[in-house]
């Protein structure tokens, strides 16, 4: 079976990129042929960089790589503004040129808005009508596309997968705060985040837990938000108690963000829009309780691992940020339900989840001929 991707892919900051890196790779694992094709500057093995997010002919620049490629399977991994202008309505272009050519493309979407502006409903109802299956990460993204769009095609939930890795123990020695309680902020800058809600109500945190602190971690993808991160850190040079604030710097791989998280005994999230988020995966992987804002999707996820507290109020994040500090045993097991919650989150077993419905698609779409691949190897 040969399966391409479209997804934006690393080198570029991008948590859609990190999904498609990992999960790819474990498809691959399973003796599939497996090519990306992606924005100029993503790199990798059987990975092509094909178009600029602002150009004009992304559909034609994709369909043109894929007619030489002849794949079986086209899996989309869909967020908006990935397709250029106008919310990425190309995306809709290139689906309408795979139904042409016959090809089956399956669509993950990452996002679906409960309820959405006139322009995503336009362009999500496309992506519905013109791809052969879709994929969502939870439960309520399903009942939206059904009640919403009145779909009625196959939808899958594949939950985001979650790395298997072990908490680094030397990580608070490292960065000087062994006897400290550690808050953490960690994940891309975007003021959708509000980060600054954290650094507002921190002393009230100190209050409680003397001997926290808050690290700060947050990467800059965007340029535009620039100046907004620089306003952030302005605002905590004029703080009390500066000494319990420490602030990382850089672009953070996965061994030093591994370090960063390591060092967490509770982790913040007080956004105010998204969906499944790449950053809680990341700190899934560690078993790090999380504190999170009363997103659907963060709710959700709370209330299926038990390892999170949802917050409405300043006071909310208060109360359950030191909730978590002072009680040791409460921590212990949040960890324990995250760990546990994670056995079917791995990308191993979604990546298998994944293979089900591509082979079931492929052998609908040909049921005489035998597939038959050798993967390549340096021999």
């Amino acid at each position: 079976m040969r399966i391409i991707y479209i997804s934006t892919y690393p080198p570029t900051e991008c948590g859609i990129a990190t999904y498609t890196q990992y999960l790819q790779t474990e498809v691959k694992s399973y003796g599939i042929e497996v090519f990306v094709l992606s924005q100029y500057g993503a790199k990798g093995d059987n990975v092509f960089e094909v178009y600029n997010p602002d150009d004009k002919d992304i559909a034609y620049k994709l369909f043109h790589v894929i007619s030489k490629l002849t794949p079986d399977l086209i899996h989309i991994q869909h967020e908006f503004g990935l397709f250029g202008y106008d919310r990425g309505v190309q995306i809709v272009d290139f689906l309408i040129r795979c139904k042409m050519a016959d090809i089956p493309v399956i669509t993950t979407l990452h996002t679906v808005y409960l309820k959405p502006a006139w322009k995503e409903h336009l362009i999500t109802s496309e992506i519905l009508r013109l791809s052969k299956e879709i994929i969502v990460h939870e439960a309520y993204q399903k009942e939206a596309l059904i009640n919403e769009y009145k779909c009625l095609k196959e939808i899958h939930i594949i939950p985001h997968g979650v790395r298997k890795t072990e908490t680094i123990k030397s990580a608070k020695e490292l960065l000087g705060l062994s006897s400290k309680k550690v808050v953490l902020l960690a994940g891309y800058f975007r003021t959708s985040k509000h980060f600054e809600k954290l650094i507002d109500i921190f002393p009230d945190v100190l209050l409680q837990v003397p001997n926290a602190v808050l690290l700060i971690a947050c990467r800059l993808r965007i340029v535009e938000y620039n100046e907004k991160r620089k306003q952030l850190l302005r605002m905590m040079r004029f703080l009390d108690k500066k000494e319990h604030i420490r602030i990382l710097k850089g672009q953070f791989p996965q061994k030093t963000l591994d370090y960063i998280m390591s060092t967490a005994d509770v982790v913040v999230m007080p956004y105010s829009a998204g969906a499944q988020s790449g950053m809680l995966a990341q700190f899934s992987a560690h078993n790090i309780p999380v504190v999170t804002s009363d997103l659907l999707s963060f709710k959700t996820w709370n209330k299926e691992t038990g390892g999170g507290l949802t917050s409405y109020t300043k006071e909310d994040y208060v109360n359950n940020i030191c909730k978590i500090l002072n009680d040791d045993t409460l921590a212990l097991k949040m960890r324990n339900r995250i760990k546990k919650s994670n056995e079917h989150r791995y990308w191993d077993i979604v990546a298998n989840k994944h293979l089900r419905i591509y082979e079931n698609i492929v052998a609908k779409e040909d049921d005489i001929a035998e597939y038959f691949y050798v993967p390549e190897t340096n021999q």
